[in-house]
């Protein structure tokens, strides 16, 4: 299952918080099969296929073949130049 790092959670915890989504809501990663990438919005509520992690507070709805992707991976967020909170993908140590 993809984990969070404590950087993660505070800034998903932080976005959700500013959101129309706080109550319910988390950060929903999803896949583009034709060009392999990844994408990031805020979701009120999970899909019906989402598999939700939840950590420390912070919620994360992945679709199912995204959460297959990522599940042995690590979450981790920072801040971009600008400001803005970039997120990364790791390998889970371990």
């Amino acid at each position: 299952m993809l984990t969070l790092t404590p950087q993660a959670t505070t800034a998903i915890r932080s976005i959700t918080e500013k959101s129309e989504a706080a109550e319910q809501g988390g950060l929903r990663i999803s896949g583009d099969t034709a060009d392999q990438s990844l994408a990031v919005s805020l979701a009120a509520v999970p899909a019906d296929d989402d598999q939700v992690v939840e950590q420390d507070g912070a919620r994360v709805f992945l679709d199912g073949k995204t959460a297959t992707v990522l599940d042995d991976k690590t979450l981790d967020a920072g801040a971009a130049p600008s400001g803005s909170i970039q997120f990364a993908i790791t390998e889970t140590a371990g």
